[in-house]
């Protein structure tokens, strides 16, 4: 087995990262990525592919960064991910791709998901670009929604002739992409924009501001025009709130809200026409990569923040990494503590958080510790900003708005693993199907219900 360390990333130092949106991490350079792939065992039996949701061959892809060959790391990639450079960011490979890597079980696994990033950066730098025009099959496909699911779904269709259509209900296209994780994390014009363009190349067609359900229906998408399948990929958008007293003063706003103002309409700059209001002291409630995302923006926009959280750091849902960082940058934690109420002066403005400590009893479903009040134990949170980070549910208009579609009791849509719906043409794949959940699992569900999809359509 490589004795070879794991190479480590170059950062920017987290007393100046905290008072700008610059990306944190720089990446690997030339050297340092070939380095860290001649870590790569060559696995017979490659784990980590079975790891990635999306398939990667990545054992082919590393091999050929070990080599410096990195037209080739960068085609083997492509034929799997429409989205590497945004992948090799923002997913979750310690519980994935490098979770399973062989190399982990002794040593530190391959930084797969650094190099992923290196490859395709890369390849935008050096405009390397792996897009061919199929021919046109005949059928044509409406994909709902620019977000990850979309964007994987209307990849995959382009590459088999299909003619796609996204429609996006907001200005941008890119969905969770632009409106939900910071530019500290994923540069929205240099990799964002990118990758959204080079799937525009593929032949496929973006048209924002269109709210399907409103603007057009499925019914009329189908029937008056002409789309053979529709692909339903419209994600998670409806934030969650705790239903306590106070949720509804002035100050408290969803993690949903406050970062697309932040991410997709600059609210941060002085000149933006959709102030965003921080306050001095902010509490962000919950324990994911949302609330960390929310209480690292407000840090940078000035505030000092308290992230609260019922159970320990080890539970926590949020990648240990963004956890790291969020520490890093003098974010505090206030664990095995649960808001009971929303504290407010006469003019109805937040002034604190009223808070119970917790303790941790038996795991509950989702086999984590439940939380446990412990009784007297209520204490105040000062803050003149609370931000409720607690998971988002789908926005139930497309359901109810398309005769025949199925959803669950958290407007979900209803469809099998491959996508398939009650309603015969219409598939559905990502938040809209499973909740909340990761860029990459979004990919790997819009990927399957294409191949849904054309098998519905008869396509080989």
């Amino acid at each position: 087995m490589s004795k070879i360390p794991r190479v480590a990333v170059r950062e920017q130092d987290p007393l100046e990262r905290a008072h700008n949106f610059d990306e944190v991490s720089f990446g690997y350079n030339r050297e340092e990525a070939i380095l860290e792939a001649s870590r790569c065992l060559q696995c017979k039996n490659p784990k980590c592919v079975s790891g990635c949701p999306v398939s990667i061959n990545i054992p082919r892809f590393i091999a050929s960064v070990n080599a410096d060959h990195m037209e080739e790391a960068a085609s083997v990639i492509a034929a799997d991910s429409s989205l590497p450079a945004v992948c090799g960011r923002v997913c979750p490979q310690e519980i994935q791709c490098e979770g399973s890597c062989i190399l982990g079980i002794k040593y530190e696994p391959v930084a797969i998901g650094k190099l992923e990033r290196y490859v395709a950066d890369w390849a935008r730098k050096n405009s390397y670009s792996t897009v061919a025009v199929a021919p046109y099959n005949g059928k044509k496909v409406a994909v709902i929604g620019s977000g990850p699911a979309g964007l994987a779904c209307a990849t995959d269709l382009a590459k088999a002739g299909c003619r796609v259509a996204v429609f996006e209900a907001l200005h941008k296209p890119g969905g969770v992409l632009v409106y939900g994780i910071p530019e500290f994390r994923l540069p929205k014009d240099e990799v964002v924009a990118y990758e959204i363009d080079q799937v525009q190349k593929l032949g496929v067609t973006i048209e924002t501001n269109v709210v399907v359900g409103r603007t057009v229906t499925i019914d009329e998408l189908m029937d008056r025009e002409g789309f053979d399948a529709v692909f339903v990929g419209s994600g998670a958008g409806l934030p969650r709130f705790m239903g306590i007293p106070g949720e509804n003063l002035n100050g408290v706003v969803s993690a949903n809200e406050f970062l697309t103002r932040s991410n997709l309409m600059s609210a941060y700059s002085p000149d933006s026409d959709t102030p965003i209001y921080v306050g001095k002291h902010v509490t962000v409630v919950g324990g994911g990569n949302v609330a960390m995302d929310a209480a690292r923006t407000a840090l940078r926009l000035g505030a000092g923040v308290t992230v609260v959280y019922r159970r320990t750091e080890k539970e926590m849902p949020a990648r240990v990494e963004e956890v790291h960082h969020a520490k890093e940058e003098g974010i505090a934690f206030k664990l095995l503590c649960n808001p009971t109420s929303v504290l407010g002066n006469e003019k109805g403005w937040v002034t604190g958080l009223r808070c119970i400590r917790m303790e941790l009893g038996e795991p509950d479903e989702s086999g984590r510790r439940r939380p446990v009040e412990i009784p007297g134990s209520e204490f105040d949170k000062p803050c003149d900003v609370v931000v409720i980070a607690l998971g988002t549910v789908a926005n139930p208009l497309i359901a109810r708005t398309t005769p025949g579609l199925n959803i669950n009791k958290y407007n979900g849509i209803v469809a099998d693993e491959n996508g398939v719906t009650s309603r015969p043409g219409v598939f559905a794949g990502g938040d809209v199907v499973s909740g909340a959940a990761t860029v990459i699992l979004a990919m790997g569900a819009g990927r399957k219900a294409a191949r849904a999809i054309l098998d519905y359509l008869k396509i080989s």
